[in-house]
């Protein structure tokens, strides 16, 4: 499936529009001469479990487009789907299909996505041969951008760039942190003994890697450890847990592998076991898969939820709400807003050279104190951004309600 969307700026002769009406990005030090017509690719699923989500992604991105005025700039965006119906939720065949589209389209000059980081690894190397900048709103797997001491695999991240430049950037904080602030977070709620399972894919497996090894250090006992694929139940591993002991069970994975599936007959066997999991399973289409069952699980987030927002971002929140006829959107929502805004503000930076696509990889790799609606923040040599907060929420009558701020030990 495939979305095209054209902002209404583009519409309507934006090449005759003047920068600081709305979005001030700017044009840069040259001034464009020439009119030029750009094209923005986002690739995220939009079929599956996630389709809350990443729609929510995309209306951000738009948000951003139609906030933003590029003097003699038309901005195109199109929506692509990396999901597939059969499978229900990304696809690496699907998500090659997609990078290759942006780089055989000429007027393309920037990548927002991916939502999974096992697509990210797909699309990252294909990307880089053809030097176009790629900028995530979701990545959190840590061998993206960083190599073993970060919890990466040994040839990681280099086997993703095989030009030798970094061309990958994302504007949320990595499993590195996450997953060391959710075993001190699993202390101070009292565990002792956890069990620890992973979907089998890359996100899932590398953020419970890094839970398990702060858990280590922070002298937690292991009951088990195991990855576990999707599956339509997990009786046998629920009382597999029951046995073990545990008084915690962490799920390193994401929503659309059934994690609220093994919550459910984890909670028919042993209601007192705590059931913590990261970012993955923070949406609402995790609780309301859960039901009942969602009530006390906790989970992990970069940032703090839409309730908390303050400042540019409880502005942006406002508008968000007002342009979409929303009630707060899932948290990654801001994140996709944040990812349009860099990008836009690259391509502004390019002047003449806005349809470029080393130009406008080389304005988005160089951010440097941006000061946008997450704070003022920057791109690391990695593409890692500088931000590091993140907070934990817990299942409340059918949603998340924040708990505290977190930090690891």
């Amino acid at each position: 499936m495939q979305r095209r969307w054209t902002a209404a700026a583009a519409a309507i002769t934006a090449l005759a529009l003047v920068m600081g009406a709305c979005g001030g990005a700017g044009t840069g030090g040259t001034g464009a001469s020439t009119a030029k017509t750009v094209k923005i690719i986002s690739s995220l699923p939009m079929t599956g479990a996630s389709r809350t989500q990443t729609v929510e992604i995309v209306n951000s991105i738009k948000m951003a487009i139609d906030e933003t005025k590029i003097t003699n700039v038309t901005v195109l965006y199109d929506a692509l789907d990396d999901a597939t119906a059969a499978k229900g939720s990304w696809d690496a065949a699907q998500e090659a299909e997609n990078a290759r589209k942006a780089i055989n389209d000429k007027q393309v000059v920037a990548y927002i996505g991916t939502y999974n980081s096992g697509a990210a690894k797909v699309s990252i190397p294909l990307l880089n041969q053809a030097g176009m900048v790629m900028v995530s709103p979701a990545n959190t797997y840590p061998g993206l951008t960083k190599g073993p001491e970060r919890g990466a695999e040994a040839d990681e991240p280099g086997k993703y760039y095989p030009n030798g430049k970094r061309n990958y950037a994302r504007v949320v904080p990595a499993d590195d942190i996450q997953g060391a602030v959710g075993a001190t977070w699993a202390q101070e709620l009292g565990a002792k003994k956890v069990y620890i399972v992973h979907d089998t894919e890359l996100y899932g497996k590398g953020i419970a890697d890094v839970f398990r090894a702060k858990a280590k250090a922070l002298g937690l006992t292991e009951a088990g450890y195991e990855g576990a694929q999707k599956a339509d139940n997990y009786r046998a591993l629920a009382n597999k847990i029951k046995d073990s002991g545990a008084d915690l069970v962490y799920y390193g994975g994401i929503v659309d592998n059934n994690p609220a599936v093994l919550v459910k007959d984890l909670k028919a066997v042993a209601p007192t076991v705590k059931f913590m999991g990261p970012d993955g399973i923070n949406c609402s289409e995790f609780l309301k898969q859960a039901g009942p069952s969602g009530e006390g699980v906790y989970s992990t987030f970069g940032g703090v939820p839409p309730e908390k927002y303050t400042g540019k971002a409880s502005e942006w929140l406002k508008n968000y709400n007002t342009k979409f006829n929303n009630n707060n959107p899932n948290p990654y929502a801001i994140y996709g807003y944040e990812a349009g805004k860099v990008v836009l503000a690259a391509i502004a930076k390019a002047g003449d050279k806005a349809d470029d696509r080393a130009t406008v990889m080389a304005n988005v790799m160089g951010t440097k104190d941006y000061d946008g609606v997450l704070g003022k923040w920057s791109f690391d040599a990695n593409g890692d951004t500088t931000l590091t907060q993140f907070s934990g929420s817990i299942g409340k009558s059918g949603s998340w309600s924040f708990v505290k701020e977190l930090a690891a030990k």
